[in-house]
């Protein structure tokens, strides 16, 4: 895989900075990176392509964003099976119920997620989850 894809929405730019530092993972793997928002991503192009990651912050009672991601999670969500996924978002309250779900709804669906969980960040990401990230983005890189 020459591009590695990361599509993601981020609404106070904390999940925004966790998409740069997988970005950054891929381009230190020597590998192109295509940041794209949920409404620019192409499902017939995704589809094709064995691994990607997805990012998006939790909202209202622990769930995905509703207007943007969440139509296009339920859309990808029937052409994930067998494919590599890194999932990854930040939250202000809560416990990660969210991402829980995510994880469950996506290796549900086929799916591997890298880790088997995905990563999260308690509001602005710090210093470990910047370098989950990075790692996570060579990964991404080598498949």
């Amino acid at each position: 895989m020459d591009k590695v894809y990361i599509i993601f929405w981020t609404q106070s730019g904390n999940t925004g900075a966790m998409a740069s530092a997988i970005g950054e993972g891929v381009k230190e793997a020597g590998k192109e990176v295509v940041f794209l928002s949920p409404s620019e991503a192409s499902v017939e192009e995704l589809k094709e392509l064995p691994a990607f990651a997805m990012g998006c912050p939790a909202m209202g009672a622990e769930v995905l964003e509703e207007s943007e991601m969440e139509p296009f999670v339920e859309e990808i969500e029937k052409y994930v099976s067998g494919k590599k996924l890194a999932l990854f978002g930040s939250f202000g309250w809560g416990d990660g119920e969210w991402m829980r779900n995510w994880v469950d709804r996506m290796t549900s669906a086929g799916a591997q997620v890298i880790g088997n969980e995905g990563i999260i960040a308690q509001e602005m990401p710090g210093d470990e989850e910047i370098s989950m990230c990075k790692e996570i983005g060579k990964t991404l890189a080598g498949i």
